[in-house]
């Protein structure tokens, strides 16, 4: 690398990656804790960059300052990858374990791009149908597992595949569980797509404009289940392939329990995006219970 990256300020960098994960990604902190020592560290450097990028809208005071942190973080993926030291302890720790591990720079541009563009959507602007989320979901979620494999240097097809599923499976219910707080920022429900509201009595239409109706829980919850049973089913697809997949890779594959949990308090609460239950310790479940889970499955050396 060019310019000097002393090991204290790396150091330093990678405790703020564990930190901005710990601080606000919690769930995938606890997988992650799971990960054999050595992969550790790209997976907490890669989880801090999605970090960055996912809360770079939801932190800003304008829509264009968001705007501006995620076109610097397109900027700098350029740079880590021309050998450019970066001032930013996440942008260290990245640009260490890429030239350590060799990370396929596709998949980070394509995480941030995605970003990109939904940040430049208007409120009005909204996503057609639940392939186009899946889309959204594949580049944002399951980029990051593809990322973490390939710093564990495990080549398979089924790992792959399998991390597809869980990432699309992960970044739906994400989407589901924000609706709530993009409803209050908002007023509109604007990740469930035109061809969900729809179906089931949601979508208002203002000349070309769409807009999606807040005042029906019944219905919403209608629209949450049909979502929710999509990404059910990646999770299926993900767990077929588990006799394919490597088991150095299945650690890596644990967010697939943070889903299930997310799966099973939603409907326990009839898939009410508005329960409070669901805020409740670990994505709507007591902690312990959570860590058990994610201990139990990782033990066993399954997703």
């Amino acid at each position: 690398m060019s310019g000097v990256t002393t090991s204290s300020s790396l150091k330093a960098a990678f405790s703020h990656c564990v930190q901005q994960v710990r601080n606000y990604d919690y769930h995938h902190y606890l997988c992650l804790l799971e990960l054999p020592a050595t992969m550790r560290r790209a997976g907490f450097a890669l989880r801090a960059f999605n970090v960055e990028t996912s809360r770079a809208m939801d932190v800003a005071s304008d829509p264009k300052i968001g705007l501006m942190r995620l076109l610097w973080w397109q900027d700098a993926i350029d740079k880590i990858y021309k050998n450019k030291v970066i001032k930013h302890p996440t942008a260290q720790a990245l640009s260490s374990v890429i030239s350590e591990q060799k990370i396929n720079k596709s998949w980070l541009k394509r995480s941030v791009e995605a970003r990109v563009t939904d940040a430049q959507r208007d409120t009005d602007d909204i996503y057609r149908t639940v392939e186009e989320l899946e889309k959204y979901a594949e580049d944002t979620s399951s980029t990051i597992l593809y990322s973490t494999l390939q710093a564990g240097g495990i080549n398979s097809t089924a790992a792959d595949h399998a991390a597809s599923h869980i990432g699309k499976a992960s970044g739906l219910l994400l989407l589901i569980k924000s609706l709530p707080y993009h409803a209050n920022r908002n007023n509109q429900f604007c990740y469930v797509p035109i061809s969900v509201a729809e179906k089931h009595g949601l979508l208002v239409k203002h000349g070309d404009r769409f807009e999606i109706r807040t005042d029906s829980r019944e219905k919403l919850c209608d629209a949450v289940f049909d979502m929710a049973s999509t990404a059910n089913a990646h999770l299926q697809k993900a767990r077929a392939l588990a006799e394919s997949v490597p088991k150095e890779a299945r650690s890596i594959l644990l967010p697939a329990v943070p889903s299930q949990v997310v799966l099973d308090s939603l409907s326990r609460v009839g898939f009410d995006v508005f329960d409070p239950r669901l805020n409740r310790g670990i994505l709507g479940v007591p902690p312990l219970l959570f860590q058990l889970k994610l201990k139990w499955h990782s033990w066993r050396g399954v997703y």
